[in-house]
């Protein structure tokens, strides 16, 4: 699980923003083994913390060159370790990591890509000139160390010259956790990612992936991908935060869609129209070619309204006899705001709830219900359409 892979694993809450608390340059020596040759400031890391996670730090040759993160005894230490070999070292390999030291709560993937650019930096100048492993050169680290700390916490930007080598190091903003994943939302993957190479994933993601097909909702991809359903909905969140996927609601043909005012954009952008055409048609294998008409698209989408389903829509407009996929269409239209879903929320309004009452509470929507209980949509409406103690809201 050492990769830099684990910059996309998902995060944790609870964790807040920090400072970086130190910089720790470790290298591994011929004789002592793993060792602390610089760090800033002073005695920030003790020699029985180190030893703790001396392993960690400069670990075994698979996980060179990747991101690792440990938390331990009131630090969060970010890493990137990096193995040089050359003739001239002992045993002809050079083993230094260069690490943030962070507080165990604080949120450092923000620090990741900075940690791995000064890392690659200091491998330059150490193939140039030693710069790492030459002893007389410590009071040179130290002072670049003590800026580059300085000026990330104090800037968020910190400027290395060398020579005639600049490198620029910036700190980047995070955006705002995604909110929690439901077991009836449905993942999309955003463009640019249908073919994503899933060996960029861990192992987690590489496995609930090939699931995510813009119809299955995350409790069904937790069944199919064999996954613990709480993990699959870290995995789909963490897939949110990356811009990877985003979630629709769950398609029946029982729901109610309204257009929204975005859909004026059809009209105005003749690219979006076509790209719209290409996606909601439908393809068979006796008119593959032909485009639905973007006519034909607005006048479904227009009739999308309160009180009126997709069957109802489907049954008075055919649109399949038109070349369009309805499914695509309401895909489509969700993903770029044309439409929306309104959702239906049962109440219990009696004085004695049975069992089967407890999840009409209003808070609820007509999807989680059918998630939760696994039963059909057509059994729990005919349940509700029977008992007068239950009144449904749309919103």
């Amino acid at each position: 699980m050492g990769s830099e892979k684990l910059a996309r694993m998902p995060r944790f809450r609870g964790v807040r923003d920090g400072p970086i608390r130190g910089i720790l340059l470790s290298e591994f020596h011929a004789v002592a083994g793993s060792k602390i040759s610089c760090q800033v400031p002073d005695n920030l890391i003790s020699k029985e913390v180190f030893d703790s996670i001396r392993t960690f730090i400069i670990p075994k040759p698979q996980l060179q060159r990747c991101i690792l993160t440990i938390n331990i005894l009131g630090h969060k230490v970010i890493g990137y370790p990096v193995l040089i070999n050359h003739v001239r070292y002992q045993r002809n390999a050079f083993y230094f990591n260069l690490c943030f030291v962070c507080d165990s709560l604080s949120r450092t993937v923000q620090y990741e890509a900075v940690v791995k650019k000064l890392s690659e930096y200091l491998l330059m100048m150490e193939e140039e000139t030693s710069f790492l492993s030459c002893s007389e050169k410590n009071g040179n680290i130290h002072n670049l160390l003590t800026c580059i700390l300085r000026d990330l916490n104090e800037c968020q930007v910190a400027t290395i010259v060398e020579g005639s080598t600049t490198i620029y190091l910036k700190i980047g903003r995070l955006k705002p956790d995604p909110p929690p994943v439901q077991d009836h939302q449905v993942p999309l993957l955003c463009r640019g990612f249908e073919d994503t190479d899933l060996d960029a994933w861990d192992l987690t993601t590489q496995q609930v992936l090939p699931f995510v097909n813009g119809m299955n909702h995350v409790a069904r991809i937790a069944a199919e991908a064999d996954v613990e359903n709480q993990l699959v909905k870290s995995c789909i969140q963490n897939l949110v935060y990356y811009g990877v996927v985003q979630l629709l609601p769950l398609l029946k043909y029982s729901n109610v869609y309204m257009c929204t005012r975005a859909l004026q954009k059809l009209t105005r952008n003749r690219t979006f129209a076509d790209e719209c055409r290409r996606y909601v048609q439908l393809h068979t294998a006796k008119d593959s070619v032909r485009l639905p008409s973007l006519f034909n698209i607005l006048q479904l989408y227009s009739q999308m309204t309160h009180g009126v389903t997709l069957r109802s829509l489907c049954q008075r407009l055919c649109p399949r006899d038109n070349n369009i996929d309805e499914r695509k269409l309401v895909s489509f239209g969700l993903q770029y705001c044309l439409i929306r879903c309104i959702n239906k929320y049962p109440i219990f309004t009696g004085s004695v709830p049975t069992p089967k009452h407890k999840l009409y509470t209003g808070l609820n929507s007509f999807d989680e219900i059918c998630c939760k209980t696994g039963l059909a949509p057509s059994r729990i409406e005919q349940e509700i359409d029977m008992d007068s103690n239950v009144t449904v809201i749309w919103k």
